[in-house]
């Protein structure tokens, strides 16, 4: 049996109370845990740091990191909370390194083990994830690229990672797709395998956005980063199968031929 890579998480968090907590008991739940996790408060008011702190006063692993409050909420800033944990991190011996949602929780307690293990099994195996769920799948993956790796929990093998460059602060987001995407265009596989799912407790770009802004939105980006016309025709009739109906497909159309 190969051996599990050592890992380390990080989690940026902007006023998640009502999540964070489903999120570190399912990581303190798991059979494999990071040598270090690093929660990052973006200047939260509502309590998540009180929640972080109880539960890293038990577990010497996990470490709250707290920013200044800043008004403005956009994608660049949570890119800037994510570098303050890994400068905490940059000087352990890990080779992977997670970045993680803190409204994501798992079902099962061998979620990091598995991924792990396909990291073990293939050494050119860059960026590794997991489909995520809604209440349901999100996605059907005849209509998305099984080679893109969903954001919600994106884990990388630590040269792939530095050699990227990391995250890039774009405030319009994408950040996670562009990280995928580079490090494909520097020779490395990355990878969905869907034998497992994460639970994704909010809507997917929400925090930021609306719902429907959130889909107009996620339709530029699809424009931006050269997705092609055909698959976006298919992608968006699958949108209108989903809720809110119609409307949702219509307004991602309607984002990539802004």
């Amino acid at each position: 049996m190969l051996k599990h890579p050592t890992f380390v998480l990080i989690t940026p968090a902007r006023n998640e109370a009502n999540f964070i907590e489903l999120t570190i008991k399912s990581v303190v739940a798991q059979s494999a845990r990071p040598i270090k996790w690093v929660i990052v408060s973006d200047g939260s008011t509502d309590g998540t740091d009180d929640i972080v702190e109880k539960y890293a006063a038990n577990h010497s692993w996990m470490e709250l990191v707290r920013l200044p409050e800043r008004r403005e909420r956009h994608f660049a800033g949570k890119v800037q909370a994510f570098n303050a944990g890994y400068a905490k991190v940059r000087g352990l011996p890990y080779e992977i390194i997670g970045n993680l949602d803190a409204d994501v929780s798992f079902d099962d307690s061998d979620y990091f083990a598995y991924l792990l293990g396909k990291f073990a099994e293939d050494a050119r195996l860059g960026v590794g994830g997991t489909p995520y769920w809604q209440g349901g799948p999100l996605y059907d993956y005849r209509f998305v690229n099984i080679e893109d790796v969903s954001g919600a929990c994106q884990l990388f093998r630590r040269e792939c990672f530095e050699e990227i460059g990391g995250y890039l602060p774009m405030k319009g987001g994408g950040v996670d797709h562009v990280a995928f995407l580079t490090a494909r265009m520097k020779g490395w596989r990355t990878r969905t395998f869907t034998d497992k799912v994460c639970l994704h407790h909010r809507q997917a770009g929400t925090a930021e956005h609306g719902l429907l802004k959130a889909r107009f939105r996620i339709g530029a980006l699809d424009y931006a980063l050269g997705t092609h016309p055909i698959w976006e025709v298919f992608r968006t009739a699958y949108q209108m199968s989903k809720r809110p109906f119609l409307i949702g497909g219509l307004l991602l159309g309607a984002g990539y031929l802004w």
